[in-house]
């Protein structure tokens, strides 16, 4: 399957920003769902929605539907589905950079010894 246009940018940007990354990568252990870019160490999936602004696919009915049941899903498996657009496609290394940050604060927060209030 050839990649969009937006799909060839979107991979860019990653090789770009150094990201180590599967493209088509399959998520879900019954489905056939695969993400457009995924970083499976982080279990973050990055998908690139084209034709919403010329009713493509993902701008229907049923393919928003789809595509909401596949997100849920991915969700449920402990995955963050990041979502860009041909007008947000330049915020996708900032938004990953910013996920992990906060992934790892979070968890250098929550492997710190507790402080006992009472002195």
């Amino acid at each position: 399957m050839s990649k969009s246009k937006l799909e060839v940018t979107m991979e860019l940007y990653l090789k770009a920003a150094g990201m180590t990354y599967s493209a088509e990568y399959g998520f879900h252990p019954t489905r056939r769902w695969r993400f457009d870019f995924a970083i499976p160490t982080e279990r973050i999936a990055i998908e690139v929605e084209g034709g919403v602004w010329s009713g493509g696919r993902h701008g229907t009915g049923s393919g928003f539907s789809a595509d909401c049941e596949k997100y849920n899903a991915a969700t449920i498996e402990g995955w963050s589905v990041l979502r860009y657009t041909s007008k947000t496609l330049h915020e996708c290394i900032a938004d990953i950079a910013l996920l992990l940050n906060r992934r790892r604060t979070k968890f250098a927060l929550q492997s710190q010894p507790r402080q006992d209030s009472q002195s």
